[in-house]
């Protein structure tokens, strides 16, 4: 049975591949200020818009130089900063609500992945005002165009400003779905490395990983294009050569812009070529206990590459070869080990756990059974993985000693 399923997924993604080059793909357009948003929001008409942050962006005054720009444009503005970690349904209502109030026509999301995530969310819903979220979850599901979205990254790099996803939590159920539609690339991209000086350490960290992952994920799946993967190619270069910088010194300018544009192209790479396990065992962690995505993916990711033993090695030798910890000469099995050690060692280096606390052996079954239908037939991967092979990956990666 599970040979006709693994028939039956390969043909989904070959067919799911030969879609995507003719799908409206689009980047942002690049914005390198917040005072460059006034003649964006001039041209897009928009005289009220929302944005969408969390507390701790404002606090710290992530939000200020934005703010200015919009009173030195002349552009009314309504904060909802009650985002948080895996950004759930409700929050999208909530600021959904304070959309319509205030008669907004578009939406500024700024902080990391989850205030993008929600953004992208509140747009969906005003594209489709009496559909629910639960709805629009899987592929292509949004088709109507969004407000514009302009999105202003402050993380090391999740790379959402440029992808076609949007992950949100349905709280009550402790469920994580993905939303995946072109319409949901934002319109405009702040990409200022000002804005992340003063992201804390751990989270430059596992933003970090997490844009690597986008882009060893697209590498090495099945729908690579020759764009895919020199982008995800430069990105591993670019995340290996600054993010223990950007970590160290968080006001290294260079670093932190190379981050910045390592994520921007491990994003493109991501929308256009895809993830794999990694993502979705990181979802459903997500979903049932709240765990941060950079953190599970940057702690996943060596499992779920060793997992995929030889059928990865080529492409991970050549990703080693790009981030400079392997050479031409290693054959494809030594590349890939020393290539996953490498990986390893970063995250040490960044304090990031080897194992994810929290999971409960009586959740397991239920998280592997989630995290498999995610990712198959959908997810292109190196090596297709029953549950039971999934839920071995959930044994490896808890911490059975906490």
């Amino acid at each position: 049975m599970f040979f006709l399923k693994k028939a039956y997924c390969r043909v989904f993604q070959i067919g799911f591949r030969a879609v995507l080059p003719v799908l409206p793909y689009r980047e942002p357009e690049i914005i390198r200020s917040c005072a460059d948003l006034g003649r964006v929001l001039e041209k897009e008409h928009a005289r009220t818009v929302l944005v969408v942050t969390d507390r701790g962006i404002v606090e710290n005054g992530l939000t200020a130089p934005l703010e200015a720009a919009l009173r030195n444009a002349g552009v009314n503005y309504a904060v909802y900063d009650k985002t948080q970690p895996n950004p759930t349904v409700d929050q999208v209502e909530e600021a959904l609500e304070l959309y319509h109030q205030r008669q907004c026509t578009a939406i500024i999301a700024i902080g990391g992945g989850s205030s993008m995530d929600c953004a992208k969310a509140v747009g969906a819903r005003v594209a489709y005002p009496n559909k629910p979220l639960s709805r629009m979850k899987g592929v292509l599901r949004v088709l109507k165009a969004t407000p514009p979205i302009i999105a202003i990254p402050t993380t090391a790099g999740t790379g959402s400003e440029v992808t076609l996803a949007a992950v949100i939590t349905d709280g009550h159920e402790h469920h994580k779905y993905a939303i995946m539609s072109f319409p949901l690339i934002p319109h405009y991209a702040v990409l200022d490395a000002r804005l992340t000086y003063t992201l804390p350490p751990h989270l430059t960290s596992t933003t970090g990983m997490d844009a690597l992952t986008h882009a060893m994920e697209a590498y090495i799946g099945r729908s690579t294009t020759k764009q895919t993967r020199e982008l995800a190619l430069d990105a591993t270069k670019l995340i290996f050569g600054n993010i223990q910088r950007a970590y160290e010194h968080g006001d290294d300018h260079e670093a932190r812009e190379n981050m910045l544009h390592a994520a921007y192209k491990a994003g493109i790479a991501f929308s256009m070529s895809y993830v794999g396990y990694v993502h979705a065992i990181a979802h459903s962690l997500g979903g049932q206990y709240g765990v941060p995505h950079g953190l599970a993916n940057a702690v996943i990711l060596p499992y779920v590459l060793e997992a995929y033993g030889e059928a990865a090695h080529k492409k991970l030798h050549q990703l080693g070869m790009a981030a400079g910890v392997c050479t031409a000469t290693d054959s494809d099995a030594e590349g890939a080990a020393k290539f996953i050690a490498a990986i390893k060692e970063l995250n040490a280096s960044m304090n990031i756990p080897e194992k994810i606390s929290g999971i409960k052996r009586d959740d397991i079954a239920h998280l592997a059974h989630t995290a498999e239908r995610e990712a198959n037939p959908l997810y292109p991967v190196p090596k297709l993985m029953t549950e039971h092979e999934l839920a071995a990956l959930y044994e490896e990666i808890a911490d059975w000693n906490e």
